[in-house]
């Protein structure tokens, strides 16, 4: 055939089955879809998937990268991407080398490097003789999404468990311990307190509660999307969840609520039958077209991964509307926790802001007030 087509996950056996024997690569065009999938890539370790592309890549006599988000969570993420067009010519050879020149450590003296002050404008010369942006708005008649942030308030008792968390790093609640041992999975439970529900630590002390592995802290978020859908007047609304404890939440507070899981729930929501769609950004992110069931989009709660949760919205955004030829405006409500780690997440996808700066910033800000 004239094209073939592969998903990332069959690429290792693909090669492995093509260049068997010193066999040579056959394709002289690569067209690499989503190619924020090989942002992972290294000379040495890296994703198997990248790493076995990157054997074969110099071979093509053309690469071509399709991404919306070419650098999610940050210019870091540019190398291993460019190096499939490139080899290295334009951000470095390697990426330690490309981490040297444009980046120094974070200073909280962990593995996370932030970008020097000359760093943007460098690397995007670097990269602007091979590099085409084509904005959908630019050529067509699109309308903006209608962005709604809808707030809710923790009742008493709970703001005073979530204070706890984020200034302590431990919690008691209804008599179980809680605890987060590190950043990151500090702002995970506060981000699973702002939802409405928290993961138990599986220790001695909880064995005995094996059988209920959250504890829910507040029913506010909740509430806000039962108004939302009333408001919604029969419409479909698409609902992305981040926790488990979320998803059984919602199931439990929404009977007619169905979870993605099949490409059946695909088509029966584009068919209209499909009151409530639960989907996770990270698996509903890629390849799948919804704008057929709805236009609305509600984030029940969040998370840092820019590139998911844009990805997310593109599957009823204005584009997919506008390709099916439906004139209705895309609606995107936010359930934000007054207070809590959901409003820094806002702010660190629409600046971009290192995660661990955010999280400093809103500590200096909670104490002070």
């Amino acid at each position: 055939p004239d094209i073939m087509t592969i998903n990332y996950e069959n690429i290792p056996w693909m090669i492995d089955c093509m260049c068997k024997g010193g066999a040579s690569w056959p394709f002289r065009t690569v067209i690499a879809d989503e190619s924020t999938k090989l942002k992972g890539f290294r000379l040495r370790m890296g994703g198997q998937r990248a790493a076995k592309l990157g054997r074969v890549c110099v071979r093509p006599h053309r690469w071509i990268n399709l991404t919306g988000t070419p650098a999610p969570n940050g210019l870091l993420d540019l190398w291993g991407q460019q190096y499939f067009i490139d080899q290295g010519a334009r951000l470095g050879l390697s990426f330690t080398g490309f981490k040297e020149r444009w980046f120094r450590p974070h200073p909280n003296g962990k593995s996370n490097w932030i970008p020097l002050p000359f760093a943007e404008e460098q690397i995007h010369a670097a990269l602007q003789d091979c590099t085409l942006t084509i904005r959908a708005k630019d050529w067509f008649d699109l309308r903006e999404p209608v962005v709604n942030n809808v707030y809710v308030d923790l009742p008493a008792k709970a703001a005073r468990a979530y204070r706890e968390m984020e200034n302590k790093m431990f919690m008691e609640l209804n008599g179980i311990e809680f605890e987060a041992f590190s950043a990151a999975a500090k702002s995970q439970k506060c981000l699973q307190m702002a939802s409405g529900a928290v993961y138990l630590n599986q220790d001695e002390d909880v064995k005995p509660l094996v059988n209920k592995p959250y504890e829910v802290v507040h029913d506010e978020k909740l509430d806000a999307l039962e108004e939302i859908i009333e408001e919604a007047a029969g419409n479909p609304v698409l609902v992305a969840y981040q926790f488990r404890s979320d998803l059984d939440r919602l199931k439990k507070r929404f009977k007619n609520a169905r979870e993605l899981k099949s490409k059946k729930d695909e088509d029966e929501w584009n068919l209209g039958q499909i009151d409530v769609l639960l989907v996770h950004p990270a698996s509903a992110g890629h390849g799948l077209n919804l704008q057929h069931g709805g236009h609305i989009i509600v984030f029940f709660s969040h998370d840092w991964n820019l590139e998911n949760y844009q990805q997310v919205i593109e599957r009823i955004g204005p584009v997919r509307q506008m390709q099916s030829g439906y004139d209705r405006p895309v609606y995107i409500h936010h359930l934000i926790a007054r207070g809590t780690l959901d409003e820094v997440v806002m702010v660190r996808r629409e600046s971009k802001r290192d995660v661990q700066d955010l999280l400093r910033a809103a500590m200096v800000l909670r104490r002070a007030a």
